[in-house]
């Protein structure tokens, strides 16, 4: 009995650790600020956004996976965006979510907002001088974009990630909204694009894998499911989160080759294991779960992407990618 158990512990350790896997500090930093409470959020932009851009008629907003390497999405989307020939009236936009070894390798000021770790992914308030959630760095753009005296004429945002800013992306579509009514206002759409994210935030104790409460503690805290819910949700009704979540403008743009379940990033904790055993299967096993609960009214689909693995240059830049980036207008 002793040998089974040990195993057991050994492999919920590996497990656990293989989930919150330390990274090195981002190579290079991206150029731009956004002023926010006191402090200043790092971002990428593809052109400046301080005069007025009349020509500009829709955003993408790219955030980036856990290696924090923003310059390298925002280079992706601009590949995709020229691709499409939409470059030209397109503004991209890549924040950057730096972490506290970021500000110690790059020696960067104190008013320079970092998280801890990955936190940046669930919402999380900021670590040092400032508290500010991930989320509202996202606010805060979308507030800038619905100025009609800076984009007078845009009509869409597209927020998108991929893998570790899939699920920021994913659970930024669920508890964010604070700036729905005031781009409506402005007659701007808001998509998003989900690509192949490790895992996603369930609405209630249903997974695909039998029995996880059983054995799984903490299997349906946030970010993996609604309990234990970050500050940025303090004043958001619970009840009404998965009604406003299904009528949002969502694609999940999954690999068909993201299937190994040995992927060195891929979140192997049992909260994530519960979900399925790779991202193509859990992909499918959330929208599997999402269209059992709402036949009908779910304003969301899946698209495929063949010959595609675990890579956000090839996801996005694929012609499946580029068409769920730069729908027609």
């Amino acid at each position: 009995m002793i040998k089974p158990l040990l195993a057991l512990l050994l492999s919920s350790t590996v497990l656990s650790l293989s989930a919150h896997a330390e990274t090195p500090p981002a190579k290079s930093l991206s150029p731009d600020r956004l002023a926010i409470n006191g402090a200043q959020a790092t971002l990428g932009l593809s052109q400046e956004w301080v005069h007025p851009k009349p020509q500009i008629q829709r955003v993408v907003i790219v955030i980036h996976g856990r290696q924090r390497n923003a310059p390298t999405y925002l280079r992706s989307v601009e590949r995709a965006a020229n691709q499409s020939k939409e470059r030209s009236r397109t503004l991209l936009i890549a924040p950057q979510f730096l972490d506290e070894k970021d500000i110690a390798a790059h020696h960067l000021a104190d008013n320079i907002l970092r998280w801890h770790e990955d936190d940046w992914i669930s919402g999380s308030r900021s670590v040092g001088s400032k508290a500010v959630s991930s989320f509202t760095v996202l606010d805060h753009i979308l507030k800038r974009l619905s100025d009609d005296k800076l984009f007078p004429n845009l009509k869409e945002i597209v927020i998108a990630g991929h893998s570790g800013g899939a699920q920021m992306a994913q659970r930024y579509a669920l508890l964010g909204g604070r700036e729905e009514a005031r781009l409506k206002q402005a007659h701007i759409r808001l998509r998003y694009v989900i690509a192949t994210p490790s895992t996603y935030a369930w609405f209630d104790a249903e997974r695909p894998v039998a029995n996880p409460a059983s054995n799984c503690p903490g299997f349906n805290d946030w970010k993996y499911g609604l309990e234990k819910l970050p500050p940025y949700a303090a004043k958001v009704e619970r009840a009404s989160l998965e009604k406003a979540y299904v009528q949002r403008d969502v694609t999940y743009l999954l690999a068909l080759q993201d299937n190994d379940p040995n992927h060195v990033s891929l979140d192997k904790s049992c909260a994530a294991q519960a979900q399925g055993a790779d991202r193509l299967t859990r992909g499918h096993n959330y929208f599997d779960y999402l269209t059992k609960r709402h036949p009908t009214g779910l304003n969301q689909r899946i698209v495929l992407v063949p010959n595609v693995a675990h890579n956000g240059d090839a996801i996005f830049t694929s012609p499946e990618g580029q068409a769920v980036l730069f729908k027609p207008l």
